[in-house]
C-alpha cells in the first residue's frame, strides 16, 4: 500500500539514455557520417551482463518506472554524454552537445513529467555560455551540466567565468556531475568496483574545491551550482577540511575566496543530490539543514535504488516531514526554478 502524501516528488538527477542511434538524426555534419560510437567507451560491464539497471528508453518504460518508484516529475541528466570529456575534438565535442540537447528537448516533450539540463561543451567555454542560452530560451532546458572529469579542466579558471555569468543573467542553475570513470589515479585498478567507486566523488570534489577556493561563489552570488551523484555524507567532513586549509593559506593562496568555505558551502546557493538510502542524511540534515538537498533516483543505471527509492526517504524515521518535502521535491523545484 502506497505511502499518502500531499505534495509531489521531483526526482534531480534521474538520466537519458542516449544512444549514437538517437543522437544521429541531430548531429551535424560532417561528424554524423563517423564511425560509431561517437562517444568513446570504456569496456566494463556495468550492468554484469545485464542483470543490473534498466532500459529506460521508451517513454512508457521511463514513466511507469517513475509510477513504481512514485516520482511525479524527473530532471534528466546525460549518460554516454556523461563523458563528453573524453572527445578532444572542440568542434566535435560541441557538436555532440547541441546534438544531444536538441534530442532530450524533444524527448521531453513527450510528457510534461520530464524536462533535461544540457550538456554543455567543456573545452569551449565561451560557447559553452552560447549553448546554455539556447538550450533554455529556444529548447526549454531547465539548466546546464558541466561533466567533472577526463577533460583536464579547472572549472574555476576564468576561461568559465562568461559562462557563469550568462547562467547567473539567466537565472539557469548550472551542475557538476561525475560518471564513474576516467579517474585521475585509475590506472591502479584492475577492477570496474574500484574505479566506480573512487570515480564518482573524487572528480567532482575536486571541482567543488577549485571553485571554491577560486572565488566562484564569490564573484557570482546569484548563481545556484550542484554537486550530484556523490551523495551528501561527505559535507561536514570536506567543509571542516577545506575550512582549515583556508584559514593557514586562504589570504595567500585562495584571495577569491572570502569567507570560510563552510559558508559557501552551507549558504544555500550549493545543492547537493542525496540517495534515498543514506545513512547520513538525518545527520546530515541536523548539520546544515534541509533546504539544499536533493533526492535523486539516478535511474535507469545499473547502481539506481530499485524498486524502492522515493517512498524511502519519506518512510525514514529521522526526518522531519518538512526535511522530506524539501528534498523530495521543493528544493529541486527551486533549483530548478520549476513551479
Amino acid at each position: 500500500m502506497k505511502e499518502v502524501r500531499d505534495f509531489s516528488v521531483l526526482d534531480s538527477d534521474a538520466h537519458a539514455r542516449d544512444q549514437d542511434e538517437l543522437i544521429e538524426p541531430y548531429l551535424d555534419e560532417p561528424f554524423r557520417k563517423r564511425s560509431r560510437p561517437f562517444l568513446p567507451r570504456e569496456i566494463y560491464d556495468r550492468s554484469l551482463g545485464g542483470k543490473l539497471g534498466k532500459s529506460g528508453i521508451k517513454h512508457e518504460e521511463r514513466l511507469a518506472a517513475m509510477d513504481t518508484q512514485e516520482i511525479d516529475s524527473a530532471v534528466l541528466y546525460p549518460t554516454n554524454g556523461l563523458g563528453i570529456g573524453r572527445i578532444r575534438e572542440p568542434d566535435y565535442a560541441a557538436a555532440l552537445c547541441r546534438a544531444y540537447n536538441d534530442y532530450i528537448a524533444d524527448y521531453c516533450k513527450v510528457s510534461p513529467r520530464l524536462k533535461a539540463v544540457a550538456n554543455l561543451p567543456i573545452y569551449r567555454p565561451q560557447e559553452a555560455a552560447t549553448e546554455l542560452k539556447r538550450a533554455v530560451t529556444k529548447l526549454g532546458l531547465v539548466g546546464g551540466m558541466l561533466a567533472a572529469q577526463a577533460h583536464g579542466k579547472n572549472l574555476a579558471s576564468p576561461e568559465f567565468h562568461p559562462l557563469y555569468e550568462e547562467a547567473q543573467r539567466l537565472g539557469a542553475p548550472v551542475a557538476v556531475h561525475a560518471f564513474g570513470g576516467d579517474e585521475a589515479g585509475s590506472e591502479i585498478f584492475d577492477q570496474f568496483i574500484c574505479l566506480h567507486t573512487t570515480g564518482h566523488p573524487f572528480p567532482v570534489l575536486r571541482q567543488l574545491t577549485a571553485m571554491i577556493f577560486g572565488g566562484i561563489p564569490e564573484m557570482f552570488p546569484e548563481l545556484k551550482l550542484a554537486y550530484l551523484e556523490i551523495g551528501c555524507g561527505w559535507i561536514p567532513y570536506w567543509a571542516e577540511r577545506m575550512d582549515e586549509e583556508w584559514e593557514l593559506r586562504g589570504k595567500a593562496e585562495a584571495p577569491l575566496c572570502k569567507k570560510k568555505p563552510s559558508e559557501y558551502l552551507t549558504g544555500g546557493q550549493i545543492y547537493y543530490g542525496c540517495e534515498p538510502d543514506e545513512k547520513m542524511l538525518g545527520f546530515i540534515v541536523g548539520e546544515i539543514g534541509s533546504k539544499t538537498l536533493m533526492f535523486a533516483s539516478d535511474y535507469p543505471h545499473w547502481d539506481m535504488t530499485w524498486p524502492d527509492s522515493a517512498v524511502l526517504i519519506w518512510r525514514r524515521e529521522d526526518l522531519s516531514p518538512e526535511a522530506k518535502k524539501d528534498i523530495l521535491g521543493d528544493n529541486a523545484r527551486r533549483f530548478y526554478n520549476l513551479s
